[in-house]
């Protein structure tokens, strides 16, 4: 993973005596090809005529080199706009000494085979240069000024330059200086590092670009240095890289490559673009290494926004390695102290690793926004240690030290570790309110261990030190695994309100152990955190926090909290403990694993629990507790199995002010029994040393001992009025029992039953829908007495009556049959 100093020493160490064993026969010779007119004293050589096209000045050279302290000086017009110099010899170009030019003309090198710059190499010209191992340049037109065949005429152009046409090997590009001499203040969120002492190195005038575009790169101690304008290092192969010079930073766009080359700072190299406003760096290739405390570097002055630092990496970026000098560690730095925005930090790359104390940082100290930092990376960013030299974490962080808003962080990545004392922090020191954190991490999230160097715990934190409040902080991720004393945390530490905590992790949510030598416990939580005498010194804290917390919501399947880890939100000062709120299927606490919402003077938290089982074992609790004159915070739990063994509590005690209250509703609890105090069983308690105690509520959801039970009428009916004595002896009916629902009520009412017919069989098989017809069923015949007679015409005699007689119920005896 990493590119150790010693093998970037040996190699610059090659290079370099390969590269200056004949600097003694260092010239700068015309080919012939065009006009180009060479006139040399000693190490001095003048450079006129040339190719004009319009404001285009061409030259060809067979040789460009400049030994140390001498010049290579374009005595070129000023109209003049821009000069192209095209070196065909097939040797390196090894420049120690100054390349000039007349006017603010730009200035471009082309040398396939490879360039060179020493420790005395300067630029004097009035726009931008851009030195380059590409074959050759293009124009807006479709002319191309070539390298590859320089005994054919060359076809000018007075166009402007579009792109740069790469080879399959081009050579590489080497800047040789002493690195950089930044100071860095005691207190890391004081103030920038000094840049007084730094070397001037290899720059152009302010608001131009110095770009450096070839096969690998090396800066081996460079200083690239270009106030309030753009550098641009880029190694490339095999294709076109497009080029707009439309403004003084010129822009370059890489779109149509596919294969990139390595990219390597050491020994305290440098790229500065800062100003009034800072200009902007970019690095694109396929591995870009920081090492020995090499760093990019943007500070902001003025009104006006910054320009950022972008990285492209195809394949890994690296900072790390510890500076030859002392120096602390690798950076890429963005600071404000303006009215306007600070530069952002932008960087994309497969792999990332940040080790011994290599860090993005984003620093407001003005009144404009903050740096943000926006990482986005295919597979792995690993975050690791701290320098041992000066105890500066490696990490992702931007805070603000004045009124301006802090940046923000926002990291998307497959994997996510920090180890060993690492950071992603994100703060408040001023009145500016803290900047947002937002981490999605498709496949885990690793916070684990701290540092035996300082005891300093790996920690994704968002938090205040000021009277402004904090910002959020929001993980998304499958798996979270907190472990060996990490935390991910949001806090205040003065009486600036903490941010929220959101987590969301749709496999698995796990905190387990403690620190290996400090002994402190893995944490996920809101805290307001007394902080030690000398840190609180260093940075004027009070000796009470008075800010509230804010509340800690985490959404998983599956949470574990076990051998002494936490969960939850705590005040150590006299605020309020915040809210923790818990939504998993399933919480398994085991071995001291708590669930936690204390406070020191404060309300006591309040505590949400919903799951489908929640189990505790050894030792395990979820407790609220308040201390002073605080009320004990509440705990709601809706889980149907709740199991509690080994000496494992729900507690919400208080001392002097009144217990919480604990709700708890299930279809089953196990273990854990309602007691008035502590014991060495499982309790679920709610008391309050000197106040009232709170109350405990358990509600059996679906397990009532009522149910399926009729209520029996309160008065006694009274059975002789129930029962005849006996059926009439004339009837000769018969009294027969058919069971319940078979005697009616009362011996003179009918036979009834309370049972309905209920045919089981299926018949859906012979079932057909018919069509629906009214049916009139027949009135039945009903005898009645004749009253009269009379013949009829036939002579017959018939009986007839004058009316029907109205149909009376017959009365029913003991048999329930009609008397005879």
């Amino acid at each position: 993973m990493s590119v150790t100093s010693a093998w970037l020493g040996l190699i610059s160490g090659i290079l370099t005596g390969a590269m200056w064993s004949g600097l003694a026969n260092a010239q700068v010779t015309p080919d012939g090809t065009l006009n180009t007119t060479v006139f040399q004293n000693g190490n001095n050589f003048t450079i006129t005529n040339g190719n004009r096209v319009g404001n285009n000045l061409f030259h060809s050279f067979s040789q460009f080199s400049i030994p140390s302290k001498g010049s290579a000086f374009f005595n070129n017009t000023l109209d003049i706009q821009n000069i192209f110099s095209r070196v065909t010899g097939g040797n390196i170009s090894s420049i120690d000494g100054l390349i000039k030019a007349n006017g603010s003309a730009n200035f471009f090198l082309l040398n396939p085979t490879g360039i060179m710059f020493g420790l005395n190499a300067k630029l004097d010209i009035g726009g931008s240069f851009l030195g380059s191992t590409a074959s050759s340049i293009r124009f807006a037109d479709g002319v191309e000024y070539s390298v590859a065949n320089p005994t054919t005429s060359p076809l000018l152009t007075m166009s402007v330059p579009i792109g740069l046409q790469m080879g399959n090997n081009p050579g590489a590009i080497n800047i040789q200086n002493t690195g950089h001499r930044l100071v860095f203040p005691i207190n890391p969120f004081a103030s920038s590092p000094d840049r007084s002492n730094n070397p001037v190195g290899l720059g152009v005038n302010p608001g131009n670009t110095l770009a450096l575009i070839g096969g690998d790169i090396t800066l081996d101690g460079g200083v690239l240095n270009t106030p309030s304008g753009h550098i641009e290092l880029s190694s490339v192969r095999n294709g076109t890289v497009n080029l707009n010079t439309s403004s003084p930073r010129w822009s370059f766009d890489y779109g149509n490559l596919q294969t990139f080359g390595n990219i390597y700072l050491s020994h305290q190299s440098l790229t500065d673009a800062s100003g009034t406003p800072a200009g902007s760096i970019h690095f694109q290739g396929q591995k870009i290494s920081f090492n020995d405390a090499s760093a990019a570097l943007l500070v902001n002055q003025g009104s006006q926004n910054s320009g950022d630092i972008n990285v492209n990496a195809s394949e890994s970026l690296e900072l790390g390695g510890l500076g030859t000098d002392g120096f602390p560690q690798s950076l890429l730095r963005a600071d404000n102290f303006g009215d306007g925005a600070g530069g952002n930090i932008v960087v994309s790359a497969s792999q990332v690793f940040l080790h011994d104390g290599g860090s993005f940082h984003g620093f407001n100290f003005g009144k404009g926004l903050g740096s943000n930092i926006s990482v986005e990376i295919e597979d792995l960013l690993q975050i690791v240690g701290l320098s041992p030299i000066s105890g500066f974490a490696s990490s992702l962080n931007t805070n603000t030290s004045n009124s301006g808003k802090g940046g923000d962080i926002r990291v998307v990545t497959n994997k996510l570790q920090v180890l060993d004392g690492a950071v992603i922090g994100n703060s408040s020191l001023g009145n500016g309110i803290g900047g947002n954190t937002t981490i999605n991490a498709t496949d885990f999230i690793e916070v684990i261990g701290e540092n035996p160097q300082n005891l300093a715990d790996s920690v994704i934190v968002v938090g205040t030190f000021s009277q402004a409040n904090a910002g959020q902080l929001t993980i998304n991720t499958s798996k979270l695994r907190v472990r060996d004393g990490g935390g991910i945390v949001a806090s205040t530490v003065n009486s600036g309100n903490g941010g929220d905590l959101l987590i969301n992790a749709s496999d698995t949510v796990e905190v387990s152990g403690v620190g290996s030598i400090s002994r402190l416990p893995s944490r996920i939580g809101a805290r307001a955190e007394l902080l030690a005498p000398p840190i609180r010194q260093l940075f004027r804290l009070p000796d009470v926090i008075t800010g509230n917390i804010g509340k800690l919501v985490v959404n998983t399947p599956r949470l574990q909290i076990t051998d002494g880890a936490i969960v939850g939100v705590d005040h150590q000062g006299v605020g309020d403990a915040g809210k923790l709120e818990i939504n998993a299927h399933s919480i398994r606490l085991d071995n001291g694993g708590s669930v936690t919402a204390a406070t020191a003077q404060g309300e006591g938290g309040n505590i949400f629990v919903q799951a489908n089982d929640l189990i505790l074992r050894r030792g395990s609790s979820i407790v609220t507790n308040a201390g002073g004159i605080g009320n004990g915070g509440n705990i709601t739990i809706n889980s149907p199995i709740i199991v509690g063994l080994e000496n494992s509590d729900i507690i919400a005690n208080a001392v002097v002010g009144k217990g919480g209250n604990i709700n708890i509703a299930t279809k089953g609890i196990f273990g854990l029994e309602y007691r008035l105090q502590l014991t060495p069983e499982n309790d679920i308690t709610a008391s309050s040393q000197f106040g009232v105690n709170g109350t405990v509520q358990i509600n059996n959801i679906g397990v009532d001992p009522n149910s399926g039970l009729v209520e029996l009428p309160e008065n006694v009916t009274d059975q002789s009025q129930q029962i005849a004595s006996g059926c009439s002896a004339n009837q000769g009916s018969t009294f027969v029992a058919t069971g319940r629902g078979g005697i009616p009520q009362n011996p003179t009412q009918e036979i009834g039953s309370d049972r309905t017919w209920s045919d089981i069989r299926d018949i859906s098989a012979y079932r057909k829908t018919q069509p629906v017809e009214a049916q009139i069923p027949p009135s039945s015949e009903v005898l009645v007495q004749a009253t009269s007679w009379h013949r009829n015409a036939d002579g017959k005699i018939e009986l007839i009556t004058d009316k029907s007689p109205v149909q009376v119920q017959q009365a029913l005896n003991c048999a329930a049959v009609p008397k005879s």
